[in-house]
């Protein structure tokens, strides 16, 4: 999946010579957490969040009644030179930038242009989206042999059973590194028969698989 399916294209962004007042104005009308901040010379050139605000404008509780901070340019507050997406790179090296660099948002520029934006709640959002968790359904985790054509041939089961698979995915077993876990998100309430009929092909259920209860 690209970028540009995600993102958001109607982008709000301030100019360095706006203020801290501005930032702070159109965050709340807006409901906002992060502003571009866009030179008609340079292109993108910074990023300020609401945590650059509240680093900067005195609290209720501190005492402070300096009205100057409100005045303050955003060039003096913004991060700079950030750290930005194209349009056509795979939302999957987003997500890796945001965890590498423990960022809030990525600009999306092209052509030296702010084009979108993507945050750190539209990769939750499409993370849901994509492994069907908002959906009606079941989960299931199977651990298996780390070998080709292993999931063709779990696969197969939940064929057998007429399921809809609503999403899979791998994850490294911790105990062996010879087998990997799929958590397998079928489209069903009650996954009892086609768990059973993993178990009777040879594969280990690890969910469900409470004790005291005989599945």
């Amino acid at each position: 999946m690209l970028i540009e399916e995600i993102m958001k294209r109607d982008v709000v962004s301030l100019s360095p010579e706006h203020t801290v007042s501005d930032a702070l104005k159109i965050m709340q009308e807006k409901k906002i957490r992060h502003l571009p901040i866009v030179s008609d010379a340079k292109g993108l050139v910074g990023v300020v969040t609401d945590r650059d605000l509240k680093e900067v404008v005195p609290s209720l509780y501190s005492g402070s009644n300096d009205a100057n901070v409100y005045k303050l340019p955003l060039s003096d507050i913004m991060s700079e030179n950030p750290i930005s997406g194209h349009p056509m790179d795979f939302v999957e090296d987003a997500a890796v930038i945001f965890y590498d660099n423990q960022i809030g948002c990525l600009p999306i520029v092209s052509g030296g242009k702010l084009v979108g934006i993507i945050t750190e709640t539209d990769l939750l959002y499409k993370y849901i989206e994509l492994t069907g968790v908002h959906q009606p359904g079941s989960q299931i985790e199977v651990r298996v042999p780390n070998i080709p054509g292993i999931l063709f041939e779990v696969s197969k089961v939940f064929h057998q059973h007429k399921l809809n698979v609503l999403s899979v995915l791998v994850y490294p077993d911790k105990e062996n590194e010879d087998n990997k876990i799929l958590v397998i998100r079928v489209k069903t309430m009650n996954p009892l028969t086609v768990i059973n009929g993993l178990r009777n092909n040879g594969f280990e259920v690890l969910w469900p698989n409470v004790p005291g209860i005989d599945l």
